[in-house]
């Protein structure tokens, strides 16, 4: 397309685009003939036709043969993935964690076939700072995230990692078994730290089947401690 006629397709097409947005045209609306807009504009039929098509493909207009173009109600905006999760209703948190068992689980072995060193390492840091969270003021989710980031990663296999990243730290189970009190029971931080101790040493060892168990009876065990408090 010669710069110029770029120009002009540009022009025509915000134009549009702006009365269509503003409500000037409306759904159902028809715009003026090609020859109108040929005539206000002050452009060719070629012209006007290319803004056409891009306001089509931008999804604002239907064109119609024999009846004109019309304006159309715009599509939805595409919803982010994960973005409609809330983490305060447990059936939400239950199909997150019936994802991650779809996933983790089969990245708990890959891990403990593809792990590096340096890996190794990270792991182990992970697994620290889970514990040390603990210990001082009960779950620390963004520990608990970053332990499951650093298997993850360790699949050296960087969809797993992405998937892992969309949840984000929303992922983790915020919904304990308390105690009177209402602060997350002792006995429950006591098996969430050994469940993912189960996971690394399976990891680190490089027993994929044993890994592949661990985070399965982690992640499902999980799932059952939620199916419970749904029921009250």
């Amino acid at each position: 397309m010669p710069p110029k006629r770029k120009t002009l397709v540009v022009e025509v097409l915000d134009s549009l685009r702006a009365q269509i947005t503003s409500g000037q045209y409306k759904p159902g609306d028809r715009l003026p003939s090609e020859a109108r807009l040929t005539e206000e504009y002050g452009v060719s039929r070629t012209v006007v036709r290319e803004a056409v098509a891009a306001l089509r493909a931008d999804g604002l207009v239907d064109p119609q043969r024999g009846a004109g173009v019309f304006v159309i109600e715009p599509a939805p905006a595409a919803v982010a993935p994960f973005s409609d999760v809330d983490t305060d209703r447990l059936s939400s948190m239950i199909e997150l964690l019936e994802l991650r068992a779809a996933i983790e689980v089969e990245a708990a072995a890959l891990a403990a076939q593809r792990r590096s060193p340096a890996q190794e390492e990270k792991i182990i840091g992970a697994l620290r700072a889970v514990n040390d969270g603990a210990e001082d003021s009960g779950i620390n989710h963004e520990a608990d995230f970053n332990l499951h980031m650093a298997i993850a990663e360790a699949t050296n296999n960087p969809r797993f990692v992405e998937v892992l990243r969309m949840l984000g730290a929303q992922m983790i189970p915020r919904h304990g078994l308390t105690s009177n009190g209402g602060a997350v029971s002792a006995d429950y931080l006591a098996l969430l730290k050994q469940e993912h101790e189960r996971i690394v040493n399976a990891v680190l060892d490089g027993d994929e089947t044993a890994a592949r168990a661990a985070m399965r009876q982690h992640l499902k065990g999980s799932q059952t401690r939620y199916r419970r408090l749904l029921r009250g």
